[in-house]
């Protein structure tokens, strides 16, 4: 499994209000939720972002409230991985229950820049900035959890018996 894209970079402490605000929790549309994400700190977020794009992110990224909705969000804009240097536990565990691949790679989090064109290869952890040809090693999921992410989420890798 690989993803290449182009980045979205943010800093650190980027909680779940940012990433979907409050104001949007009553949808359950996840293409509802992905037109509003990331609108309170990068207005133009969801008119650049393409599938197949990356966002990396600082320490402590997905901080705040544990709502399913901003995993979901970003996963419903395009976004196929994010790296960031650390998340907040309960982000951690519901972009891994709704298939959204993260990385925690502070090495890569702190070199890559906006604009950057970065593939990664789930299988090995490997980060490589295409730009800049620099290349990072995250720890790959446990054959487990990549079966989850490949299936779209804990519900769907259940119901195919995984």
């Amino acid at each position: 499994m690989n993803a290449k894209g182009t980045v979205f970079k943010y800093g650190d402490n980027i909680d779940t209000d940012v990433i979907i605000p409050a104001r949007y929790l009553n949808t359950q549309s996840a293409a509802e939720l992905a037109s509003h994400c990331m609108e309170d700190i990068d207005k133009s977020f969801v008119t650049r972002v393409k599938a197949g794009d990356i966002m990396v992110g600082g320490e402590n990224f997905g901080c705040g409230s544990s709502r399913e909705h901003a995993p979901l969000a970003i996963k419903a804009s395009g976004i196929s991985c994010v790296i960031a240097c650390s998340f907040a536990r309960i982000f951690y565990r519901n972009a891994i229950n709704i298939g959204l691949p993260i990385l925690e790679c502070p090495a890569a989090s702190k070199a890559i820049s906006e604009g950057d064109v970065v593939s990664i290869d789930f299988d090995t952890g490997l980060i490589t900035d295409e730009t800049t040809g620099q290349t990072f090693e995250a720890a790959p999921f446990p054959p487990f959890i990549q079966k989850i992410i490949r299936a779209g989420g804990l519900m769907a890798s259940i119901r195919e018996g995984n």
